[in-house]
């Protein structure tokens, strides 16, 4: 498998510098108020977010497709930043809607719990609370 590379540079004080955060073509700033308040700009939760929201929708593909599924699967997730003897993520709330001709919510249920529980960014969190509202549409 790839390795993958990100990066990120940051410049000044925690709460009046700027930085920039890198991942493929995609450049996007960030500041204290981007991350802490609701400042413009992206953060490292909602990259994390993003970054679960793929893995999780690629998983249950995979899963699905193994069962002659060709599904449409939109996920979008909520990351919470709070406290645990410093800053840490606390709860990923996952919800994807899934369509499939085909697709019982039967199957969609069992499927998508094993996608929750085995998607690579999931395994990151491990420890980490993480719930998943799914539905078929």
């Amino acid at each position: 498998m790839p390795t993958q590379h990100a990066s990120a540079v940051w410049e000044g004080t925690l709460k009046s510098g700027k930085g920039t955060m890198k991942y493929g073509d995609v450049t996007g700033p960030f500041t204290f108020a981007s991350r802490f308040e609701n400042g413009a700009g992206t953060n490292p939760e909602e990259l994390v977010g993003a970054a679960h929201s793929g893995c999780y929708s690629m998983f249950l593909s995979a899963l699905l497709s193994e069962k002659h599924f060709d599904p449409t699967i939109k996920t979008s997730a909520k990351v919470h930043l709070g406290e645990d003897d410093g800053p840490k993520i606390t709860l990923i709330q996952l919800e994807s809607k899934v369509s499939a001709e085909g697709l019982t919510d039967e199957i969609l249920q069992e499927l998508g719990a094993i996608a929750k529980q085995k998607c690579p960014i999931s395994r990151l969190f491990t420890g980490t609370e993480i719930t998943l509202s799914l539905s078929l549409i």
